[in-house]
């Protein structure tokens, strides 16, 4: 090995010391290309898998879900979960127009959530004041972990599924630090449900 082939492997190697020795100094200073943005939110089945989901309910019996929200947003964001409950009549959110449903919530969570944590809840349903008629079914009241609330929904018969369908659904909301305000995030999950038994 000649001098100057060992003075440019000497020269190449302390340059890589450097860099090595200056990359934690290196990392406060330089901001490397973060992946992409987005939040989760699920709903799972009374086993806590994405399964066993509730579809063929009857008035009185209580029915297990877990709601779940995961922030990959890259910093701490402020969540609302509203969980809401519409008939065949009612529109459900709009993913094209980024609108939520005119439907309201019938009850709310407030997360606040650092990236890459989750929030989960366990939320029990059950049914009261189920009537049916002429080929309509009528519900009049919707409990919500031992919360009643009044919701007065009906469907008419679904004869290509043979059954009367609802639709228990979980809209995303999140705060917009540009805005300053809460926003429909364009994210909802649902289950279908069909109430063919009356009290």
């Amino acid at each position: 090995m000649s001098f100057g082939d060992f003075r440019i492997f000497y020269l190449f190697l302390c340059s890589v010391l450097g860099l090595i020795i200056m990359s934690p100094t290196l990392a406060m200073f330089i901001e490397l290309p973060s992946g992409e943005s987005f939040s989760e939110l699920w709903i799972l089945g009374s086993d806590r898998m994405a399964e066993d989901y509730p579809l063929n309910v009857k008035a009185g019996n209580v029915y297990n879900i877990s709601l779940g929200v995961v922030n990959h947003m890259g910093d701490l964001q402020f969540y609302m979960v509203c969980v809401k409950f519409r008939s065949q009549t009612d529109s459900p959110p709009n993913t094209t127009t980024n609108t939520p449903s005119p439907v309201p919530s019938l009850c709310t969570y407030y997360v606040f959530l650092r990236d890459r944590n989750n929030w989960e809840t366990p939320l029990a349903f059950s049914f009261s004041n189920v009537s049916r008629y002429d080929h309509e079914s009528s519900i009049g009241s919707l409990i919500v972990n031992d919360v009643s609330f009044s919701i007065n929904k009906s469907a008419v018969w679904d004869s290509v599924n043979n059954g009367y369908y609802y639709q228990l659904f979980v809209e995303l909301w999140i705060f917009n630090t540009r805005s300053k305000a809460v926003q429909f995030d364009n994210r909802f999950v649902s289950i279908w449900l069909n109430i063919t038994e009356a009290e």
